[in-house]
């Protein structure tokens, strides 16, 4: 920040200093509100989804859908089938074939 405030451009500290605008766009505002240049560590959620207890209720429950299975884990299918493919376990379900007949 100092390089940029002896009349260097974004640009050319960014040039410099081998990185984006957009970051020394991002620590040109966090100085000016105060926050300091520390690094920060992201804080991550705790995840919703028990592998074992989805590989539990997979085996128990063969004939559910992804829909049915996030329902009972309380999130959305996609999430279901991100987890099920970590687990390598697959699912070939349709919604919309069983609800034609």
């Amino acid at each position: 920040m100092e390089y940029l405030g002896t009349g260097h451009t974004q640009q050319a500290t960014a040039k410099t200093f081998g990185v984006g605008t957009a970051t020394i766009k991002e620590w040109k505002k966090r100085v000016e509100n105060g926050e300091g240049l520390d690094i920060r560590i992201r804080q991550r959620q705790a995840k919703k989804i028990d592998p074992e207890r989805l590989r539990v209720y997979v085996l128990k429950n063969p004939d559910a859908y992804l829909s049915e299975i996030a329902s009972e884990f309380g999130c959305v299918s996609s999430a279901i089938h991100k987890a099920l493919k970590k687990l390598k376990m697959t699912r070939k379900k349709n919604d919309s074939l069983q609800r034609k007949r």
